[in-house]
């Protein structure tokens, strides 16, 4: 090559170097919105303390439980599908950061023959074989916007992933406790029809006895029946939640271990709900809203860039030869260019372009805002939960208990004779029923500790924040 086509060619490149050195960024830079958020939680505890990164699941003091959501954590198929986006994402950021820089690939070609437009007495031969660099120049930012937008992407899949975690985790522990209380039920429901049994064999004899009239067997004939029909009931609900949590398990339909009865179960120490600013902080949903408008609003930027001229320019390098035999026998080729495309009127088509990215960006804030309402909105509504199913359980216990006592006297009268078989038939039907009643708000509360651990954000267990800070 000529030292004057080299000089030439170093312009070309110094000159393409210092346009992406020093060219603009078009489309608004980002700024996180600023979020409205209340004082103090309506129902919370006033203590400021965060809401600590633990297994939270471990305070239930469940070792059965524990085992399955740990299973639930590595063998998940959703919670697969919401690693691999994640792998994806970061696929698509390099694919994409690619783009800023030049490509190096390579062309060549062989042809032999005596036609090059009209017919030659001669064979001619030609072979050349050179690398390609092809650069876009990246003036107008629209490549580094398209970065900027896949990193967001990125990091929006990785808050994807933690929430699909503690929705995961929340649902197995939620759905154990579902499990547990139709077993406990379903007991409640046996035990009932064993005594319901005993005692319709008691009136059966009496009224063949003449003791007693009819209708006292008819009663405890419905009481029997009532008292069986739940049973089923039961079963089948206990065979729907075994196969929900086997297909969380990421396991085909199967029988659950059980850890201690619903009524022996622990309930958690209260946690401080901290301050509500730090929702914003905790909540993965709310972090992956944040990404995902970070990432939308990079792309206002791409579709800004695209209204302006694209530079490129285009390098090669390499040899030819008229002989097939001989490579090198021409000497070596070369060749610099430039171009430059862009528009010039397409009946608005490129502002349009700008205009529906701008709106997609307003669409993507709504999205953020309603999601950090609709958090608020859980923590409230589990800590309401937490205050008055403690209430409502420690009533309900008292009347399951009056229930029990009043029952045991019922039949010590009617069995004495001194009240009718209704009386009875009334105060056992009030003790069964305070006696589901009962287990039903059981896990109704324990479940309210889960659905305010979720809603606090609580339960992100990468390894960084499962490793105890020193003092």
């Amino acid at each position: 090559m000529r030292s004057g086509q080299s000089h030439q060619a170093l312009k070309i490149v110094s000159l393409a170097i210092s346009i992406f050195l020093f060219g603009c960024t078009v489309g608004p830079d980002f700024k996180p919105p600023v979020a409205e958020t209340p004082e103090n939680y309506r129902f919370g505890d006033p203590q400021t303390a965060r809401a600590v990164n633990l297994k939270w699941w471990d305070l239930f003091n469940d070792p059965v439980l524990y085992k399955l959501v740990i299973m639930a954590l590595e063998n998940n198929r959703d919670l697969k599908i919401a690693a691999s986006r994640v792998s994806e994402a970061r696929a698509v950021l390099g694919f994409t950061r690619a783009d800023q820089y030049p490509a190096l690939d390579i062309e060549a070609g062989a042809s032999a023959g005596n036609f090059s437009g009209v017919r030659s007495d001669d064979t001619n031969t030609n072979l050349f074989v050179a690398p390609i660099l092809s650069w876009e120049i990246d003036f107008w930012g629209k490549f580094r916007r398209a970065t900027e937008a896949a990193q967001a992407e990125l990091l929006a899949s990785e808050f994807a992933l933690r929430t699909v975690q503690l929705s995961l985790i929340s649902e197995v522990v939620g759905t154990y406790y579902l499990l547990l209380d139709f077993h406990q039920r379903r007991s409640i429901s046996q035990n009932t029809l064993k005594s319901r049994v005993n005692s319709l064999d008691i009136i059966q004899q009496r009224f063949d006895e003449g003791i007693i009239p009819e209708i006292d067997v008819n009663q405890a004939q419905i009481q029997k029946e009532i008292a069986a029909a739940a049973i089923p009931q039961f079963e089948r609900l206990i065979a729907q939640n075994e196969n929900a949590l086997s297909t969380l398990l990421g396991q085909l339909p199967k029988e659950i271990q059980k850890g201690r009865p619903l009524a022996s179960q622990t309930i958690p120490p209260d946690i401080p709900t901290g301050l509500p600013s730090a929702l914003l902080n905790r909540r993965p949903d709310i972090a992956e809203a944040m990404a995902v408008l970070e990432a939308q609003n990079a792309l206002i930027g791409v579709a800004e860039a695209l209204r302006y001229p694209a530079i490129s320019l285009t390098g090669l390098l390499g040899a030819a030869s008229s002989e097939l035999s001989s490579v090198t026998s021409e000497g070596g080729i070369w060749s610099v260019s430039g171009g430059l495309f862009g528009p010039i009127y397409n009946f608005g088509k490129n502002i349009r372009r700008v205009e529906i990215e701008e709106e997609r960006t307003k669409q993507a804030l709504f999205i953020y805002e309603n999601t950090i309402l609709t958090a608020f909105k859980e923590v409230e509504d589990a800590l309401v939960e937490i205050e008055t199913y403690r209430e409502q359980v420690a009533a309900v216990t008292r009347q399951r208990d009056a229930a029990k006592n009043a029952n045991d006297l019922a039949k010590e009268r009617y069995d004495q004779g001194v009240t009718s078989y209704l009386e009875y038939l009334d105060a056992e039907r009030t003790l069964f029923s305070a006696e589901l009643e009962l287990s039903e708000l059981r896990q109704l509360y324990l479940r309210a500790y889960v659905k305010l651990y979720k809603a606090l954000g609580g339960g992100w267990i990468t390894k960084a924040e499962m490793t105890p800070k020193t003092p």
